[in-house]
């Protein structure tokens, strides 16, 4: 490995330490300020700022995270009452989730979820840097054996490899 390509592994891994550092740090604080996770968080921020119930197929979207992983975060935001998961009125095959009054007040009392930053970061990327951003960490991710089963929310309870 020659010197130039030593600075460049060594700038790389010092950039994914950084958004490690964050990303724990944010976590830690959003753990400590509401008793919930950051991917619990998130999708109650994402249901807060839709204004109205969505589907777990139009919040997968939002978040832009598999429907399975957005599926299990939901269920346990459910049973602890801050989404509620009820029929359209409209179109009864059609599943909503939308706030309880407990998820509303949860988005007043949290901090800006640290997921909401991270993408807004990505989209002030140009494009040709968030392709070739895309292109390099999918290689990576194969390098490292990481296969191509949906990853779960960033650091969600009980997902497997969560940090």
């Amino acid at each position: 490995m020659g010197a130039h390509t030593s600075a460049d592994a060594s700038a790389v891994l010092d950039a994914i330490r950084r958004i490690v550092r964050l990303l724990r740090q944010r976590e830690r604080d959003a753990q400590t300020q509401t008793g919930l996770s950051g991917a619990q968080l998130f999708i109650l921020h994402t249901l807060q700022a839709a204004g109205g119930a969505l589907t777990p197929g139009e919040l997968s979207r939002y978040t832009l995270t598999h429907q399975s992983s957005v599926s299990g975060v939901v269920r346990r935001l459910t049973e602890a009452g801050f989404v509620r998961r009820a029929r359209s009125p409209i179109d009864a095959r059609r599943v909503e989730l939308s706030l309880t009054p407990a998820g509303r007040a949860a988005v007043r009392r949290a901090p800006r979820p640290v997921q909401q930053d991270l993408i807004g970061a990505v989209d002030l990327l140009p494009q040709s840097d968030r392709v070739a951003l895309a292109r390099g960490l999918s290689r990576l991710n194969r390098q490292l054996g990481i296969g191509p089963e949906p990853p779960p929310m960033l650091f969600e309870e009980g997902a497997e490899g969560a940090g």
